[in-house]
């Protein structure tokens, strides 16, 4: 399987004003594309091929209006084209029912809050014995290396985020964990707002809150921000550190998932979880928290960890009346309204806590569906 590893770069001041000239000619390159492909939709002509495009990137590298087109690495503008063939293959792919729709390619501009380019083997990047990416036309870049590349990756992205931090991301292949730790254990999880996930086994993981943590803070430098004067050099300032406070956010949310799915991936030898409807749910007077508590991502990453410590992983569907249910006798008493947290069943007069016996049925439902 295919892991993503990213990693803090600290550029100098020169490599930055270089890493800047190579965000600003890959985008330039994209637009000028995208343009051409519009142009010709426009008139009811051919899309042009790839082939053309990149015929036409050499050509305006040798006009004086493109000419600074040449001072980044070639390969750089090589891939920006290739991402507007991605971005065109997806988008009509989702047209054709192959994927999840998404909307047409758009421009970039120079106040993304994303920037980024790619290289390849090609450009013949490296990674120095003393530990320092080596970037063509941009020099050796300090890397924070947080851990070890289990195999050696054939490209690297260099990523600029809103916050003005940049990484360094590659995609390497993975195989399994060689000796997962042993366990016998499985577990239901019902994912809440209240407490972020219930287990089966009466376990309850409070919920971090990160965002409504932070809303005093986020809301002061929200303020500063509206109150700079739209152009100058303050108001950037600003938005700088409106975009750190939320990458801090971001970043607690982002650790937070990772050791509570791998805890319980390494605990358990089976992993069931309820199939939410996060974007039904964001729509909804909730949208902060179901935002703030991140379901999708912390489900995405049991499921990559289970496959590579060879575990059992299902979603049970959203549909499956998990709260109706009573885990011991099996009877449905029917819908709740939220605010009833504990109830008796009227068949076998067993006490159950909501979210408890959501989750053992979430593990009775996926046993079911995995044998």
């Amino acid at each position: 399987m295919q892991l993503g590893y990213a990693f803090r770069l600290y550029p100098t001041r020169g490599q930055q004003q270089a890493l800047a000239r190579a965000f600003g000619c890959a985008r330039v390159v994209y637009n000028d594309a995208l343009r051409a492909r519009e142009d010709a939709r426009g008139q009811g002509l051919p899309f042009p091929k790839a082939a053309e495009l990149s015929a036409a990137m050499t050509a305006a590298k040798k006009t004086p209006e493109r000419a600074w087109l040449g001072e980044v690495s070639a390969v750089v503008l090589q891939q920006s084209l290739r991402d507007l063939e991605t971005a065109y293959r997806n988008f009509f792919d989702g047209l054709a029912g192959k994927r999840p729709r998404m909307g047409p390619p758009r421009f970039k501009s120079r106040k993304d809050n994303r920037q980024s380019v790619r290289f390849t083997a090609n450009a013949r990047w490296s990674i120095t014995p003393g530990g320092k990416l080596s970037l063509p036309k941009i020099g050796e870049v300090k890397v924070k290396w947080s851990r070890r590349l289990p195999s050696v990756p054939s490209t690297v992205t260099v990523v600029k985020d809103a916050a003005g931090r940049f990484f360094c991301s590659f995609v390497v292949e993975t195989g399994a964990v060689p000796d997962p730790p042993d366990a016998t254990a499985e577990v239901g999880i019902d994912l809440g707002l209240e407490h972020f996930a219930v287990l089966s086994d009466g376990r309850k993981i409070t919920s971090p809150r990160f965002l409504r943590r932070a809303q005093n803070k986020l809301r002061k430098a929200q303020k500063d921000l509206s109150r700079k004067q739209k152009g100058s050099s303050n108001k950037g300032k600003a938005r700088v550190k409106v975009a750190r406070a939320h990458a801090q956010v971001a970043d607690a949310r982002r650790e937070f998932h990772h050791h509570l799915s791998t805890t319980l991936v390494r605990d358990n030898q089976a992993l069931y979880v309820e199939d939410l409807c996060v974007k039904g749910l964001a729509r909804t007077r909730l949208a902060t928290s179901v935002h703030d508590a991140g379901w999708s991502a912390f489900t995405a990453m049991l499921e990559y960890k289970a496959t590579r410590y060879g575990r059992t992983f299902a979603r049970v569907d959203r549909r499956f009346p998990s709260s109706q249910i009573c885990s011991g006798c099996g009877r449905r008493d029917g819908p709740k309204p939220l605010h009833v947290r504990a109830w008796v069943c009227g068949g076998c007069g067993a006490g159950h806590d909501r979210d408890v016996n959501a989750a053992r049925n979430i593990l009775d439902q996926g046993r079911r569906i995995t044998t």
